[in-house]
């Protein structure tokens, strides 16, 4: 176990609270006026779902959870889950809706991901910091708009929408940044 201080808290770790494993969900920085700053913290409990707030100062020190990182291999999705397999010894694992949040969007069948454990218990996933997606739907290029005009959204082949810019076409294999959901480039 590491410890480590409530400003270094970042969307998506796993800390350990009363004994509880939790993964946060959103965090902000507070610094109301001539007061002490402190972090607001919505987390969810891995083990029965629960969602819970939490207030800390900037000095408080959270008990972050070790786990262990296993390469997988994202299969498929269906009512049962998302669908994993170890790539070598062939063993699977299912993880739910619950457990993933907003990384589906981001998972392409075929592709290599980390699987995080808290002991045997798959608890989530790591995404490489970009994925390459294809554009499966979004309206055609305004004639005259430039490059720095506005955006547009973009369905993309895994449901993911993103904002990108008016030259990007249906077919199109785009980059998208896991952690902020923009657009980077096209791949």
């Amino acid at each position: 176990m590491s410890s480590i201080n409530a400003t270094r808290l970042k969307k998506g770790m796993l800390i350990l609270l009363d004994a509880e494993l939790f993964r946060i969900l959103e965090l902000q920085h507070v610094t109301p006026g001539n007061l002490r700053g402190f972090v607001r913290v919505k987390l969810r409990n891995l083990r029965n779902g629960a969602l819970a707030d939490q207030r800390l100062r900037s000095e408080d020190t959270m008990q972050r959870a070790t786990l262990d990182e296993i390469e997988m291999q994202y299969m498929y999705s269906d009512s049962a889950g998302h669908h994993f397999m170890d790539t070598k010894s062939y063993e699977q694992i299912t993880l739910s809706d619950e457990v993933l949040g907003e990384m589906i969007g981001y998972l392409v069948p075929e592709s290599l991901i980390k699987v995080e454990f808290y002991g045997t218990e798959p608890v989530g996933i790591e995404l490489p910091q970009t994925v390459d997606l294809t554009v499966t739907d979004t309206s055609p290029a305004i004639k005259g708009a430039t490059a720095s005009a506005q955006l547009k959204p973009a369905t993309l082949e895994t449901g993911l929408v993103v904002s990108v810019p008016p030259f990007v076409n249906i077919g199109d294999k785009i980059r998208v940044n896991t952690e902020s959901g923009e657009y980077q480039s096209r791949a």
